[in-house]
């Protein structure tokens, strides 16, 4: 899936995000995430700056990620959000829950 590229660095998984992520790609976007950090939980940080959409079912999943990494002990970061997806998350008060850049 070309929009989730994962790099793996010493201390933090970096997930470049780009495109369109929809319901019919979430499930595959929570997996390429998820798979890494149940080997070797590590801080997560979402770079978002190429990203050009999202839905509901999409920001679920990032709900279920951070559940993931807090429950781990590890923190979740999500930088470069477009003002239109940022909206989004501001609108179901994810903004208050995760931290974003």
């Amino acid at each position: 899936m070309q929009e989730v590229e994962m790099k793996e660095k010493e201390e933090v998984y970096e997930v470049l995000l780009s495109g369109d992520i929809d319901s019919g790609k979430s499930q595959e976007f929570f997996n390429l995430v998820t798979a890494p950090f149940e080997r070797e939980p590590k801080d997560v940080i979402f770079r978002c700056e190429n990203l050009n959409f999202i839905d509901s079912t999409t920001l679920g999943t990032f709900v279920k990620i951070l559940k993931r990494v807090r429950s781990a002990g590890k923190n979740m970061k999500l930088t470069g959000l477009q003002a239109k997806i940022k909206k989004l998350f501001t609108i179901c008060s994810l903004d208050t829950i995760m931290e974003m850049e």
